[in-house]
């Protein structure tokens, strides 16, 4: 019987190699940037500075605009935003009959947050000081949870959707679009004065290896559907 399920996982031999080598590497990553984050890294008051005007530290380099893209795309991974889209999107899948997409979702954004959470909990990095914030921000500062967050679920959505493509280009589009979205959150914590550069950089190896995993285990759970037809 053929399977209805639009999201066809690959069984190139290639695929899945990549991926743990990618996983892996993301995780020496995560794992370097907190075993090191507590003596601080050179580049972190560096690119901060790097993003203010000189003698003015109030004030954000580029047009005045800029500021407002920037909020604008940090909050593309607020918590209101991305619990609010992800809870409708979220219901729309369980309602629809895609109850495995459903539960890849869900399990990115909840795993993310609550790991996100625990490492906050217990690292408690302070928030830069070598920039006044242009952001409201309470929480400790390690790992950036936007960074993290988003990684998670939009490469997860991302993902979800080029595997419904059967052109190769529109699965590269739709895959880049996702990876674009990431990487200019995880700027904008920054441009904002929020994190340290370092935060985000964590953030994102995370959050890639958390969707990782939810891919993995999502297409695992496919395959035994598969053979047990």
């Amino acid at each position: 019987m053929t399977d209805s399920n639009p999201l066809q996982y690959s069984n190139r031999q290639w695929l899945w190699p990549a991926l743990a080598l990618l996983g892996l590497s993301l995780a020496g990553l995560a794992a370097f940037l907190c075993l090191r984050f507590a003596s601080g890294f050179a580049f972190d008051p560096a690119l901060l500075l790097a993003f203010r005007t000189p003698g003015d530290l109030a004030t954000p380099i580029g047009p005045p605009w800029l500021l407002q893209s920037a909020i604008d795309i940090s909050a593309l991974a607020g918590y209101t935003v991305l619990w609010l889209a992800g809870a409708a999107t979220l219901i729309f899948l369980f309602a629809f009959g895609r109850r495995a997409e459903a539960l890849l979702l869900g399990g990115s954004l909840i795993g993310a947050s609550m790991i996100n959470a625990l490492l906050k909990l217990f690292l408690h990095r302070p928030r830069p000081d070598v920039v006044p914030h242009l952001a409201e921000v309470s929480s400790a500062s390690f790992p950036s949870g936007h960074a993290m967050i988003s990684a998670a679920v939009y490469l997860t959505l991302g993902i979800m959707v080029a595997q419904t493509q059967a052109s190769r280009w529109a699965r590269a589009y739709i895959l880049s679009f996702a990876v674009l979205l990431v990487l200019l959150i995880g700027c904008s914590r920054v441009f904002l004065g929020v994190h340290w550069p370092s935060d985000v950089l964590a953030g994102w190896c995370f959050g890639a290896i958390w969707a990782l995993c939810m891919f993995a285990l999502n297409a695992r759970l496919h395959r035994r559907q598969d053979f047990g037809r």
